[in-house]
């Protein structure tokens, strides 16, 4: 069963893909916007959200890679008619992350400050920092649970239901960040960074209810818990340690991205945290067509159709950098109303627009490294993705970001970094894909 790769059809997988992944940074943006406008101490509670806003995508990230995992088994056996035997593959990797992400909880709430004094947060940064993310982690075990459910309706090539799943969770939660925040005079007190913490929360509960009705309701998969294991658990669990150790690679990146922005102080820190948010929308945007290459590939893959995957990366890479491009543009034309959205504190504007070009340069970059990033996902080729990102940070992100900091560089020094990162995470992927299926389209 070979994979319809019209323009048509991964735009009909690309772009409800695109609204669904926008809502985590969505999510992370409200709460930036919101509490960098709240009446007092704006500068240290924005920086408190975009400290514990790194460490929650660091830990989502890791244990969400199960999106990915899921996604290509399921799309794979599609692809070769055998839908059948990966059913109960789902419930019992949600079984196994649901218990991860309890000892996850059980581990770093008694510790959070201890955490969050690693990022360089002190003082008033650190009691926000703290109390943030003792609330926002008990969202932690419903979020790996909507993850793991869109991971299944990917395989099945439908990035619909996550869409509309997506815009209810992020339209509830601006509502209640407006709420709980600022409050309603006589009705509601203002809880300020607490008030976005809990509105995040409700908002990660209602997107779990919602996965679960939606997929019982329109898959013919279960959430029944059965036994024995799956024959494919074990190439799971593979498939899943290989990303834990890349997306760890990967989070140290962010950690000391972070970390060295932290350290310049709250002014740096404020204007990193509306960078990265700003960063992660564009990727997230980006990452519809990465999300069509992975959900497609697979099948294409589970059904030899190598002719095609290839023709697939081609036109996948031109809709990426086209994206990528109106992204930069669109930053570019609003370049100054856009920083005044998220804080009219002069020292942290001035910060942001002096490194907010290069985040808008590297966006078709990013497109390269994100669309290929997904595809090799989609086949399973999770091992190669594990060593390039070992490589992009250990031997490329990390010298850069320490070499540039010793001139006293600052925020340019930690987002040049990042881009030098992206250009050694997606120009080896082109390589590596052509070396392995033209060969192939050759042979055929």
């Amino acid at each position: 069963m070979s994979a319809d790769i019209s323009f048509k059809n991964i735009n009909r997988l690309a772009i409800p893909a695109l609204i669904s992944g926008v809502a985590e940074p969505v999510l992370s943006l409200t709460d930036t916007a919101i509490i960098g406008n709240v009446n007092h101490n704006a500068t240290e509670s924005l920086a408190a959200v975009g400290i514990v806003g790194t460490f929650l995508s660091m830990l989502i990230w890791i244990f969400g890679q199960t999106r990915s995992a899921i996604s290509s088994l399921v799309s794979r056996y599609l692809g070769a008619d055998k839908l059948e035997e990966i059913k109960t593959l789902p419930a019992q990797a949600i079984f196994i992350m649901t218990l991860l992400s309890v000892v996850i909880i059980a581990i770093t709430y008694p510790i959070a400050e201890l955490i969050f004094k690693l990022y360089n947060a002190d003082n008033l940064i650190l009691d926000y920092s703290a109390n943030y993310y003792r609330i926002r982690v008990f969202g932690f075990p419903f979020t790996l649970f909507t993850i793991a459910v869109f991971g299944t309706f990917r395989g099945l090539q439908n990035t619909f239901y996550p869409m509309i799943i997506a815009i209810i969770g992020a339209a509830l939660n601006i509502l209640l960040d407006a709420i709980l925040v600022y409050g309603i005079d006589g009705y509601i007190p203002a809880m300020h960074i607490e008030g976005a913490a809990y509105a995040s929360l409700i908002a990660q509960i209602v997107m779990a209810i919602l996965s679960a009705i939606y997929l019982l309701k329109k898959t013919t998969v279960s959430l029944r818990l059965t036994f024995p294991w799956n024959k494919e658990i074990p190439n799971f669990a593979l498939m899943i340690l290989n990303l834990f150790v890349r997306t760890l690679a990967l989070n140290v990146t962010l950690y000391s991205a972070t970390r060295f922005a932290t350290g310049y102080g709250k002014a740096y820190i404020a204007a990193y945290t509306i960078g990265i948010n700003l960063w992660f929308l564009g990727a997230f945007i980006i990452d519809g067509y990465a999300s069509a290459g992975n959900i497609l590939s697979g099948k294409l893959l589970g059904s030899k159709s190598f002719k095609k995957l290839l023709t697939l990366s081609n036109k996948l890479i031109t809709y990426g950098i086209l994206c990528g491009i109106i992204l930069a543009a669109t930053g570019a034309l609003f370049y100054y109303p856009i920083g005044r959205i998220f804080t009219d504190e002069p020292n942290v504007l001035k910060e942001f627009y002096e490194v907010f070009w290069i985040i808008l340069a590297m966006q078709p970059l990013c497109a390269l490294a994100f669309i290929f990033d997904g595809m090799f996902k989609g086949m399973g080729k999770m091992k190669y993705l594990r060593n390039l990102l070992l490589f992009s940070t250990g031997l490329i992100f990390l010298p850069i970001l320490f070499w540039l900091d010793g001139y006293d560089l600052k925020l340019y020094a930690v987002f040049t970094a990042l881009t030098f990162w992206v250009i050694a995470r997606g120009v080896p992927l082109i390589i590596k894909f052509r070396m392995l299926f033209l060969p192939k389209v050759e042979n055929t």
